[in-house]
């Protein structure tokens, strides 16, 4: 280095300016740092200072803040005292509250049961003067039916069978506390019909047999009995009156009461039974139960003086057991004229009649009586463009639904009290002649569909039944006399169709 180092070589010279002149700058730039330091720690104290006086004043706010808060607590006290005395009322109320709840509750209850059991004592007794006020109504009614000899219409509604898609719901309803009232909701319509006796769909058979047995007993007594079931195409009307095989309706079941009714009377009384079974088809009479259907049978006088209408050649079997029952029902039904139609698989193209005499006699006194039930299952009312009939079927509807009408107009005869009945108009009428114009028991049964699409004829059907109930046809008589009178008493060669259609019940 001291080799090298020359202080007056040109370059040493230079640094040693450029040295002087740094340390120049190094010691203005001190002095510059000295000067902005004091200006800084000035700044400083003074930032302290006045953060110092705020802190004063904050703190001497706070300090006014503080008394005022002790003051509020001070006037606080009393009302936390009074608010924690509520508290620990209100809570010890709320632990009291479920205790307090059950037994307001119990109280409650055992009040409202003595009410309800008040007002259900209440209801009770006027249910019970309610039931026995109806009862004695009915009573009354059913005599004033019977004296006057009122022709007695029950209504029967059949289920709505399987495969059966329309809808019968709210079509139909029935009155919970009289038996005796139908309503049919004709679209917005409410209509009400006031029959003797109306029958759920749910009724059984048996249930409806019961109504009407009373009747059926009468015939043993002397009584003329008619029977009748009317309604359009598939109502139910056959079902009614002949039932099935494991279900038997009206027909079936009245024969063996009436067996059963004989049985208990022997031996003081000697009974015989005889059954006939015609059809009016096509206006003409068919015997049911003869082995020439071809033959034609026609509507006589009774020559005994009676007055009474009979069939000249009718056969007449004599029943003594149920077997006997089966075996003439079988041939009657194989007989009689059925066909399928739109409105009913196996529709009846016929009037059905089927007449049982009863003729019994008093081995002791020789007294006699002669009743006679007639059952009748009329052939169904039916539209023709609803039913499909043609040909054949055309025919028998036309003379179906004329034989009807027929019946109407006799029935409107009846009501008016005309000088002059039609009951010559038709087949049917002149049969039924007997038991429309008095002498007499006679029960409409009424068939109604549920069916919505039923609804017109249903209502047609209901109001013909209102009319019908309001024919008198005088208190029916018994038919006996003594032994020694026999000689005027009616006597038959071949039986008699005389249609009884009315049912003053025994009460």
């Amino acid at each position: 280095y001291q080799h090298w180092y020359n202080p007056t070589h040109p370059l040493v010279v230079d640094c040693g300016g450029t040295i002087l002149v740094y340390e120049g700058e190094m010691e203005r730039a001190q002095g510059q740092l000295e000067a902005e330091m004091q200006n800084l720690e000035e700044e400083k104290n003074r930032v302290i200072e006045e953060a110092f006086i705020r802190a004063e004043s904050e703190m001497k706010a706070v300090h006014d803040n503080l008394a005022g808060v002790r003051m509020n607590l001070l006037t606080l006290q009393p009302a936390l005292r009074t608010l924690t005395c509520d508290y620990n009322c209100l809570k010890r109320q709320v632990q009291d509250f479920p205790f307090m709840l059950e037994k307001a509750i119990t109280e409650a209850k055992q009040e409202i049961c003595q009410v309800i059991g008040e007002v259900s004592s209440a209801n009770q007794e006027l249910l019970r003067k309610y039931k026995r006020e109806m009862n004695l109504r009915k009573k009354c009614h059913n005599e004033l039916v019977r004296m006057k000899g009122n022709i007695r219409v029950f209504c029967r509604v059949r289920p709505v069978c399987r495969g059966e898609h329309d809808s019968a719901e709210n079509m139909v309803s029935f009155d919970p506390d009289d038996d005796a009232l139908l309503y049919l909701s004709n679209k917005v319509k409410l209509m009400t019909f006031e029959l003797d006796k109306v029958f759920h769909p749910q009724a059984t058979q048996e249930e409806v047999f019961q109504e009407v047995q009373s009747l059926v007993t009468s015939c043993i007594d002397g009584f003329n009995v008619c029977i009748f079931a009317y309604g359009q195409t598939g109502s139910g009307k056959t079902y009614t009156m002949e039932g099935v095989a494991k279900d038997p309706g009206i027909n079936q079941r009245a024969l063996r009461l009436l067996f059963s009714e004989v049985t208990e009377k022997a031996p003081d009384w000697d009974f015989k039974i005889t059954v006939s079974m015609v059809e009016i088809y096509n206006e003409t009479l068919r015997n049911l139960l003869g082995d020439n259907q071809g033959e034609k049978l026609d509507i006589k006088m009774n020559p005994d003086g009676s007055g009474h209408l009979y069939v000249p050649g009718l056969t007449e079997f004599t029943v003594q057991s149920p077997e006997d029952i089966n075996r003439v029902f079988e041939l009657g039904h194989m007989n009689r004229a059925t066909a399928c139609t739109n409105l009913n698989e196996h529709s009846s193209r016929s009037h059905a009649l089927l007449i049982i005499t009863v003729a019994g006699v008093n081995s002791s006194t020789g007294h006699r009586t002669q009743g006679k039930l007639n059952l009748v299952d009329l052939a169904g009312s039916e539209r023709i463009a609803k039913s499909g009939a043609e040909g054949s079927r055309l025919r028998e509807a036309q003379c179906i639904n004329k034989s009807l009408s027929a019946l109407g107009d006799v029935i409107n005869a009846l009501r008016s009290r005309h000088s002059h009945v039609p009951f010559r108009n038709s087949r049917l009428t002149y049969l039924l002649s007997d038991s429309l114009s008095g002498d007499s028991k006679t029960l409409m049964m009424v068939q109604v569909s549920p069916l919505v699409s039923n609804m017109s004829e249903s209502v047609c059907s209901l109001k013909f039944a209102q009319r019908v109930r309001t024919i008198e046809l005088g208190n029916a008589t018994r038919r006996q006399w003594e032994n020694s009178s026999t000689s005027s008493s009616p006597t038959h060669d071949s039986a008699e169709v005389t249609y009884n259609t009315h049912a003053p019940w025994r009460e």
